[in-house]
């Protein structure tokens, strides 16, 4: 341990006078006394010399050395001595009291140059300066007049290199700053937080004499300080995205892809996801109410500089959580991820911030990720229907369709149910699931039709057409055979399921994707042809159904034709040779009997809209006969009279059969002659104008 004794020693006077004595212990040094030679006037008389005495210990018997000392290296101990008395530390930078007088006194004294009173002082707070506004606001003042002694070249050498020092080290200060601007705190010794203080969004008091000293070092208009302070303002928007990060890592390390993850855990991550897109937001959003306070110069452009680096940041970490944890559907989880990263994307565009290099697009992450939910979704729903038909042959509902049909639109349903949240976010998707959709339809009808296949071959002789081949003709030759056609159970359930996708269960789905389609711009739903595939399917059904009611009609037609009884053809024959109205009637009672039956059943089998539509097929069907008879014996019309009551035994069969049977369900249309009725009583009674044209029956 030294011991060291600063005197001042007159040439004309050897009386001392002690100023002030201070002990201070220190670890490496003790400064017991501090001394100072004057006369007894106190008034300093000559020439001065100074000498510095230092031993191995503070004992008096102590052997002491004694030596010339520079002033500037004198200056420098009582410096030295000054801030240890007065406890010189982190936010304690400035001199006071006795010692800063005798520090000023005794540079004047000894002419140590103010620039370099002011270097050895900002030497000593740089040392352990932190990004304080205490601190920066010391330095700013203090550095300022060197700034300018530099330009006015009035600088020797030792103090050009002191100064450059100087601002190296305060650079260094100030990219810590500026890196950190997030983190700064008054209230901590080192002046930086471990956390960020989101209680107020007014900018840190740090910054603006952090402005200003960079301003005073660097030309703020030249492209190098632009770049500078805007790469310190990109690193510290990268140390915010490591520190938000942070909990997200362990699902993107190396390992993680192909592992299977429990569903909560999967759950968890996602929702972290989510929380981070909101966080970007909110640095984003802070950016902007930091560069609306105007402390920053006007080149730096602090949102669309900090958004480059978290856009990038973020778009690199959702690709990699989503390779490592893809989803697997639209599940809620998912979906909330989905959307926080549009809202990310949109937030940018609502404050009108641009990035550059880097953008965060949320339909680029997920486009190839929905696409694969609905080509999943169609494969699966598209596997069921090649499920074994055994399974669902004779199996009914409650309302006598296809409990198979109803399993699968309840699958479809619960489809639109699950892509219902991202739908109504990006309703341009709807195509591709219309797409999706309208395959499982058309599919679900052929399967049924195939479970079908037995009850249908049958109608699907009469549906062939026809061309008079060989083929054609052994058809024909075996439809017209004199059994008797039944109308199976099965049948009723295969047409009240197609009547019944028609009127209730597509009607729903396509007013579901109509709402979604509602929300997508006119030329863009245009563009992309929503409704052409649903269209199809309808087409497709309606079709069908249309096709296999006139079908069931002929087979009808046909029964009524297998014997002279109830053969329209024979019985109009036999009327034209009698006139009386109970002969008439008499002709006319196997046939009521026949249809009054055939009537009855169809109502056993199918459901009111498609058994009213066949019982008008059958009606019209009839009229048919009775006017093709007519049209090739116009020349006979004393007959006409008697037809007049054959139509009107057949209009009354069709229709007390049908309000005894449906009662109040049946409409109004329902009951009124179908067209050939109407054509033929023209034809009879020139003085029945043409009837309106009624629907066809297979509308019904």
């Amino acid at each position: 341990m030294f011991s060291i004794w600063i005197l001042l020693q007159t040439v004309c006077c050897w009386k001392f006078k002690i100023l002030e004595e201070v002990l201070l212990d220190d670890v490496q040094y003790e400064f017991p006394h501090l001394l100072m030679i004057c006369n007894q006037d106190h008034e300093c008389i000559g020439k001065v010399q100074l000498f510095i005495s230092y031993s191995a210990s503070s004992s008096e018997d102590s052997s002491k050395k004694w030596g010339p000392l520079g002033e500037a290296l004198a200056y420098d101990i009582v410096m030295e001595v000054a801030m240890r008395a007065q406890h010189f530390q982190q936010r304690n930078l400035r001199l006071h009291g006795p010692w800063k007088w005798l520090l000023s006194e005794f540079a004047v004294f000894y002419g140590v140059p103010n620039v370099y009173v002011t270097l050895r002082y900002l030497m000593c707070i740089m040392e352990v300066a932190t990004p304080t506004e205490d601190c920066l606001a010391l330095v700013y003042e203090l550095l300022s007049p060197l700034i300018n002694a530099q330009d006015e070249t009035t600088l020797t050498r030792q103090e050009k290199r002191m100064l450059s020092d100087m601002i190296c080290q305060v650079d260094r200060l100030l990219a810590s700053v500026f890196e950190n601007h997030k983190l700064l705190d008054e209230s901590s010794v080192s002046g930086i937080s471990e956390t960020v203080n989101r209680s107020t969004v007014t900018a840190a008091p740090a910054l603006l004499p952090a402005v200003q000293l960079f301003t005073l070092l660097h030309d703020i208009l030249s492209v190098e300080a632009e770049k500078t302070l805007s790469d310190y303002f990109q690193r510290a928007a990268r140390k915010m995205c490591r520190r938000h990060m942070a909990e997200t890592d362990e699902f993107v390390s190396n390992g993680t892809e192909g592992f299977l993850v429990d569903p909560i855990t999967t759950a968890t991550a996602y929702s972290k996801l989510q929380a981070l897109c909101g966080s970007m937001c909110t640095e984003i959003q802070g950016d902007i109410e930091l560069h609306n306070q105007h402390i920053l110069p006007s080149c730096i452009d602090l949102p669309n500089i900090t958004a480059d680096v978290y856009c990038k940041e973020l778009s690199e970490r959702l690709r990699s959580f989503l390779l490592a944890l893809p989803p697997s559907g639209p599940f809620p989880h998912v979906v909330e991820l989905l959307k926080a990263t549009a809202e990310f994307q949109n937030c940018l565009t609502a404050w009108k911030i641009n990035p550059t290099k880097h953008r965060v697009d949320a339909k680029d992450l997920f486009h190839l990720y929905v696409v694969l939910w609905i080509q999943e979704r169609r494969l699966s729903l598209l596997d069921l229907c090649k499920a074994d038909k055994i399974r669902w042959t004779g199996v009914g509902t409650s309302s006598d369709t296809s409990c198979f049909v109803e399993e699968m639109y309840d699958r479809i349903k619960d489809t639109l149910n699950d892509y219902n949240s991202l739908l109504n976010y990006w309703p341009e998707y709807t195509l591709n699931l219309e797409s999706a959709i309208a395959d499982v339809e058309t599919a679900v009808v052929m399967a049924l039709e195939k479970q079908n296949g037995d009850v249908l071959a049958p109608l699907k002789d009469v549906m062939l057409p026809k061309k008079f081949s060989l083929q054609y003709m052994q058809k024909l030759t075996r439809r017209r055979s004199l059994t008797l056609y039944h109308v199976p159970i099965q049948l009723g359930t295969f047409l009240n399921t197609i009547k019944r996708l028609l009127d209730v269960l597509r009607p729903k789905i396509d007013a579901q994707m109509k709402g979604w389609v509602a929300c997508i711009p006119n030329l863009v739903a245009n563009k992309l042809g929503y409704g052409e595939r649903s269209n199809e399917v309808t087409i497709f059904l309606r079709a069908k159904y249309k096709n296999f009611i006139q079908a069931i009609v002929e087979k009808l037609a046909d029964n009524a034709r297998l014997q002279s009884t109830t053969k329209v053809k024979k019985i109009l024959q036999d009327i034209s040779e009698s006139g009386g109205e109970s002969d008439i009637r008499d002709r006319m009672q196997p046939l009521r009997q026949h249809l009054s039956d055939t009537i009855k059943h169809l109502h056993d089998v199918f459901t009111p809209r498609v058994f009213v539509a066949i019982c008008r097929g059958y009606w019209d069907r009839m009229g048919q006969d009775v006017l093709h008879f007519l049209e090739n014996r116009k020349e006979n019309r004393i007959w006409y009279k008697g037809f007049h009551y054959a139509l009107m035994i057949l209009d009354d069969i069709f229709a007390s059969q049908m309000q005894k049977l449906e009662g109040h369900c049946l409409q109004e249309k329902d009951l009124d002659p179908p067209r050939s009725i109407f054509e033929a009583r023209s034809m009879l009674s020139r003085d029945v104008p043409n009837s309106l044209d009624s629907s066809e029956y297979s509308c019904y």
